[in-house]
């Protein structure tokens, strides 16, 4: 049991570091589990329902960093139009990953996350992308999330369809659509955050619903522990990001991303 509990912890902490930056979340969980001991902690159906459930700490991270924005929204929703502007654009951007999302979520879970060697060439190749993208001297004209358009949150809504394939990063393909639409880093990292509430709460309970059979009561010590741990680091990433976006740029990810991808193939290829 002890085993399992560091594992649990491993995998929270995996899930809170990597959700809100662009590295891939999930890429990175699929990675670390081809890498556990057999029979070591949960069952393989159960494993992908673990993965769903620790994500709800990330998710409850964010509403918590931006608590004291969202009453502000909800307070100001009815008569500013400012705020009903932003909070449209925000729907808008979710509408194309929830109507693709649902109708592809089947095979989404079922071949691509089966793929390991696919997830490590999809982390190189965008890698490459957030290189080029942060180094291209774009000229933002966007400085503020709120200040997006209409036709340009939709546009970065069809770039986090991107993510459906694992080792792209929501995150990842939301920021780099939003720089390209004309957003500077920090306020593409924050319409990123705000566009991952409904994105990752949808997600959540469509999962939770189609593998809801999956995980018995013993299992939830260890969805408790990786809950935890996903809330605590995801708390910390989002409160530090914006800062570190807005002096180091995407940079230092992108390289990450590609060093993870070069160690996974390294490590997987010998394995078939």
């Amino acid at each position: 049991m002890a085993e399992q509990i560091v594992i649990a912890l491993i995998l929270g902490l995996v899930e809170g570091l990597t959700e809100f930056i662009p590295v891939s979340s999930t890429g990175h969980l699929v990675l670390v589990q081809q890498f556990l001991p057999a029979g070591s902690f949960l069952t393989p159906k159960s494993m992908g329902t673990f993965d769903v459930l620790i994500q709800l700490g990330a998710i409850l991270a964010i509403l918590l960093v931006y608590f004291g924005r969202l009453v502000q929204i909800v307070k100001t929703l009815p008569s500013d139009r400012r705020t009903q502007h932003f909070v449209a654009a925000v729907l808008f951007a979710f509408l194309p990953a929830a109507f693709i999302g649902a109708l592809a979520h089947d095979f989404i879970k079922d071949v691509l996350f089966e793929t390991p060697i696919l997830i490590c060439v999809v982390l190189i190749l965008g890698g490459f992308v957030l290189l080029a993208v942060d180094k291209i001297g774009l000229k933002p004209r966007v400085h503020d999330a709120q200040d997006f358009s209409w036709p340009m949150a939709v546009g970065v809504g069809f770039f986090q369809c991107l993510a459906m394939v694992p080792g792209t990063s929501r995150s990842g393909s939301t920021i780099v659509g939003a720089m390209l639409f004309g957003a500077d880093k920090r306020s593409a990292a924050e319409f990123s955050f705000f566009l991952a509430m409904p994105t990752m709460a949808g997600a959540f309970v469509l999962d939770l619903w189609k593998s809801r059979h999956d995980l018995t009561m013993d299992d939830g010590l260890l969805i408790a522990i990786g809950f935890a741990s996903a809330f605590v680091s995801a708390l910390f990433v989002v409160r530090t990001l914006l800062d570190f976006v807005s002096r180091r740029g995407y940079a230092p990810f992108a390289w990450w991303r590609i060093v993870v991808g070069v160690l996974g193939l390294a490590l997987l290829m010998p394995l078939g």
